[in-house]
């Protein structure tokens, strides 16, 4: 990708400009044309791996999520193709949108597109197709989604079939259901879950706050606007906390190989106006996403999107993965609906959170706590309140960072015996410097966890209850990457193999971690020391004078006390 030259008067932290976006655009727009089918309605990327919805339904998505770039760069040229596409799609070469099926995901991506370009695309085509696409478009109304962010593709659809004056009826109730629906996950502070459960990871920025954000923006409805509006900026407020200094999205959830679709949420404050972000810290984080995976082979040679986070990575894929798949990252250009003369291109580059200030930050809702170090750039999440519906790495490890991934050895973890899963969390609060929780991890075995963070350095403690007695137990600390070194010791209760046995009854479980990437950093116990109190309490004081209690109790809430500094 032949990017221009850097800016650094305008962007001192990326060197990335409108012209960037522009450019990168442009090419992934030019790279996937020569994989559209004669008629173009479909897009059939290279590569052996099929989703498990077939390859007709990968063709559509490769059309959908391509036009969605297309619709943001409004590129004329491109959309007149993609008009073809849509005429040969809605004749017959589309399959239809049924009861949960991925079709409703991709009309979602057409009837916004179509949306936002009207002039340009919709008002062109002549009357025959246009009834055939709203025909097409409005089985969609009544699909049955399935209930997570689905919902709200209906909404989608509904929204731009109610403009055009088609089944106004079933669009106005499409659009009500979905709304209603997604009452049930909104949680307070910004977050929902991705449908019932613990489930918090991007698709509360790329799904459930872009499309009833972006509704009430093209509908013009203020009341719907405010609401949803009001919980993206304070969403925003925590979510600028999860790009590392070096650009790179928080690694956790699934769905990652959309990558710098991560920055969607940020363009759409400030496309809103509602956020509580400069935009020149708007544009950096943004950029920063874009430019961390640009640089780290998210595009091949022949300048496609490869399936997997920075390159080709098979690991952080779904069973609904297909080859057009990381596409949804078009939604990352959302920043290009801004004029060029918007302050958001305008304005020079402001640091990023984690670049400004070290930072110990309690995200309530989902239960993490996050810390930041600005020495070396890094974010790491810990978490303790966010699970799929069953056992996953990517939402149910101890913690994540900007600069690791979960690996097949469990990492950030707690195995007890031979079970290395975590399920059934229970949230026991987040504060400053802390966070706890409770987790089941099987056959009765119940693990008490609590961490303590400052700088860069953490304190781990788990309390083992429900095992055999002499049950092994081992804890496990970060997987590193990207430069960063880890480190992790027994500070209490573990060999120094980072192994234990259970005692009787409770047995308590301490250890010392650090994920760095300073060059020469102090030693551990220069900035912490811990001791054990008794059985289930300890003590940690770090190196500024300030001290922190900590009682666990299996079946109680954790108490944490902490004490000025000396």
């Amino acid at each position: 990708m032949h990017l221009p030259p850097d800016n650094r008067s305008l962007s001192p932290h990326t060197g990335y400009t409108r012209a960037h976006w522009e450019t990168a655009a442009d090419t992934l727009l030019a790279a996937v044309e020569p994989y559209a089918t004669e008629d173009r309605a479909l897009y059939h990327f290279p590569g052996d791996r099929e989703s498990w919805s077939g390859r007709l339904s990968d063709g559509l998505e490769g059309y959908a999520r391509t036009l969605l770039l297309a619709a943001f760069r409004r590129d004329e040229t491109a959309l007149q193709r993609y008009a073809d596409g849509l005429a040969a799609g809605v004749s017959g070469a589309w399959p239809r949108v049924e009861h949960r099926s991925q079709p409703l995901v991709e009309a979602a991506s057409i009837a916004l597109a179509l949306r936002l370009t009207r002039p340009l695309l919709w008002d062109r085509l002549d009357d025959g197709v246009r009834q055939r696409a709203a025909a097409w478009l409005g089985d969609a109304l009544t699909a049955e989604a399935w209930p997570c962010n689905w919902e709200l593709f209906p909404v989608t659809v509904g929204g731009f079939l109610q403009e055009i004056g088609h089944e106004t009826e079933k669009s106005r109730k499409a659009i009500d259901r979905g709304l209603e629906r997604i009452e049930d996950w909104y949680v307070g502070d910004g977050w929902y879950t991705d449908g019932d459960g613990r489930k918090y990871d991007y698709y509360n920025g790329w799904a459930m706050h872009l499309y009833p954000v972006l509704h009430a923006w093209l509908a013009q409805d203020e009341r719907l606007l405010d609401l949803y509006g009001g919980r993206l900026s304070r969403h925003l407020e925590d979510y600028a906390r999860l790009f590392g200094g070096d650009g790179a999205p928080m690694h956790q959830g699934r769905s990652l190989t959309y990558r710098f679709a991560t920055t969607a949420p940020l363009w759409l404050g400030a496309l809103t106006g509602r956020t509580p972000l400069p935009p020149g810290e708007t544009r950096r984080l943004a950029s920063g996403a874009l430019k961390y995976f640009l640089e780290r082979g998210a595009v091949d040679t022949n300048g496609l999107l490869t399936l997997g986070w920075q390159g080709p990575d098979e690991a952080v894929l779904q069973g609904y993965s297909g080859p057009a798949s990381p596409y949804w990252a078009s939604k990352g250009f959302l920043g290009l609906l801004l004029p060029a003369d918007h302050e958001v291109w305008t304005s020079a580059e402001e640091p990023a959170p984690a670049e400004r200030t070290d930072a110990v930050t309690a995200l309530a809702a989902p239960n993490w706590l996050l810390q930041s170090t600005s020495s070396d750039g890094l974010v790491r999440l810990h978490n303790h309140g966010s699970e799929d519906v069953r056992y996953d790495p990517y939402y149910t490890r101890l913690a994540y960072s900007t600069a690791t991934e979960p690996s097949p050895s469990y990492d950030n973890s707690v195995i007890v015996g031979a079970d290395p899963s975590r399920t059934d969390i229970v949230p026991l609060g987040v504060g400053e410097g802390w966070v706890a929780s409770r987790h089941s991890a099987g056959d009765g075995v119940r693990v008490t966890s609590v961490v303590l963070a400052h700088g860069a350095v953490e304190v781990r403690a788990h309390l083992v209850a429900g095992a055999e007695p002499g049950t092994p137990v081992r804890v496990t600390g970060w997987a590193c990457r990207d430069g960063a070194r880890a480190e992790i010791r027994p500070a209490a209760g573990l060999s120094r193999e980072l192994t234990g046995v259970t005692g009787d009854s409770a047995t308590l479980f301490i250890a010392l971690a650090r994920l760095t990437a300073e060059p020469e950093p102090a030693p551990l116990d220069e900035l912490v020391t811990v001791r054990v109190d008794d059985e289930d309490g300890i003590r940690a004081r770090w190196s500024d004078g300030r001290e922190v209690r900590v009682r666990l109790a299996d079946g109680e809430d954790v108490e944490v006390r902490a004490t000025a500094r000396a």
